[in-house]
């Protein structure tokens, strides 16, 4: 498959992320090689983070879970107990092995997993939090299982890809969450396509059309905090989530850039709030987001996300168009184990020098302002370019981590009032 509108440094760097997933580079041991046992830590313990040390145990027997953190001692032990159920996990909770010391709660919890004997760090807490995380395990020399997205503003973005080219440098692991480049049918299709299977590329289309993610139904509890209160309801918030198109539709997004090898140029989007009420339950963020994203070989993605109720159409997909036919960019492989196991697999065979050494840090990290870029521009309704978000100073972090923190609601973005920066 050939770009011939493509500049010479896009292609030579197309080429080396191509490439790169498949080039064998035996990565720092961890504990010398063969099967040795590897010690993980969690931080984040919500839905999410359990399932995901579920899931890496499940890939590998001589792995075991030793240090946990969350912000909430609630949710931290609730998500312990659950992960030590017997009968539901009669094949894992042994290797659950978080004793009373090794139990950390509140802001400061991620410094003393990191500071723990651990190989692995698991990241998974609302992903606001994503590069000042990142940036802390990779100074400690940890192999990482990031959770997607990688941050929610350009500001964060651009820190997470500063710590991941150490990561890179130091040869770290760092796999995403971003399920689909570990997921059989996806990865043969894509190295079919971008060798030409369906001719020239022409166009792409992503979609995630699916139902919102309300946590707290019943509104705030009295005896919250600002800061806790934001934290029991972060998918609200978009300095916590990122909104639908950065938290969710990431995925479909970040198939595209790696079916291309690159990133796009500019986009133009528009959305809204048609049917999240406005208030502090539904938060400050949109349930559409529609872009259009162009590429510097011209070729356009058009984009569209949503989240409305259930019963409504629903659909989770990606589609490319070529000269010689079309593909929804995993018709062309074969199924095989579940890609959420299957990413934990390649995780610790990339720690252990047994496969391909895997970083993600970069590739995620640019598909993550891929999708802030779509935000950015459906919030304020102007066009944004590469150019403009790598130099925004647009920083949604607030400026105190604490409990007395006053978080104040952010208003729905209205286009015109907004101004990007």
């Amino acid at each position: 498959m050939e770009f011939p509108n493509l500049p010479q440094q896009l292609k030579d760097r197309r080429a080396f992320l191509t490439a790169g997933a498949f080039t064998i580079v035996r990565p720092e041991m961890v504990r010398g090689a063969g099967p040795a046992r590897l010690k993980a830590g969690l931080v984040g313990a919500g839905g999410r983070g359990r399932q995901a040390v579920v899931d890496l145990l499940t890939a590998d027997v001589n792995v075991e879970l030793t240090v946990m953190g969350d912000l909430f001692e609630d949710k931290l032990e609730s998500n312990l107990a659950w992960l030590r159920d017997a009968n539901r996990f009669p094949k894992t909770h042994d290797r659950v092995k978080v004793g009373p010391d090794s139990r950390f709660t509140g802001f400061e919890a991620y410094k003393k997993v990191i500071a723990s004997d651990v190989d692995i760090v698991m990241l998974c807490t609302p992903p606001g939090y994503r590069p000042m995380h990142f940036e802390a395990a990779v100074e400690a020399d940890k192999h990482v299982f990031c959770e997607k997205p990688f941050g929610t503003d350009p500001v964060g973005v651009r820190r997470f890809l500063a710590a991941g080219k150490k990561s890179e440098e130091k040869k770290l692991t760092v796999v995403s969450g971003a399920q689909r480049r570990f997921q059989r049918e996806y990865v043969e299709t894509v190295e079919k396509i971008q060798s030409g299977a369906i001719g020239e590329l022409r166009a792409a289309y992503a979609y995630w059309l699916g139902t919102p993610v309300i946590q707290q139904p019943k509104g705030r509890d009295p005896k919250w905090n600002d800061m806790t209160w934001q934290h029991r309801n972060w998918y609200s918030n978009v300095w916590l989530c990122g909104d639908q198109v950065v938290e969710q539709h990431l995925h479909n997004i970040d198939v595209i850039n790696w079916v291309l090898g690159m990133h796009p140029v500019k986009v133009v989007a528009t959305g809204g709030a048609v049917w999240r009420p406005r208030d502090a339950v539904h938060g400050s963020i949109y349930d559409h987001i529609s872009a259009d994203f162009e590429y510097p070989n011209g070729l356009r993605l058009s984009s569209y996300c949503r989240q409305f109720p259930k019963g409504l159409y629903t659909n989770v997909s990606e589609l490319v168009v070529g000269s010689k036919g079309k593909s929804n960019c995993r018709d062309l492989g074969t199924k095989d184990i579940n890609p959420y196991v299957a990413e934990h697999v390649a995780l610790v065979k990339s720690i252990r020098g047994e496969g391909p050494l895997i970083n993600h840090a970069t590739a995620l990290a640019e598909s993550t302002l891929t999708c802030i870029m779509a935000r950015e521009s459906a919030y304020s309704g102007q066009e944004i370019t590469w150019d403009q978000i790598m130099a925004s100073n647009l920083d949604l972090s607030p400026k105190e981590f604490s409990w007395e923190a006053r978080m104040e609601s952010e208003p729905l973005p209205v286009p015109g009032q907004y101004q990007f920066r």
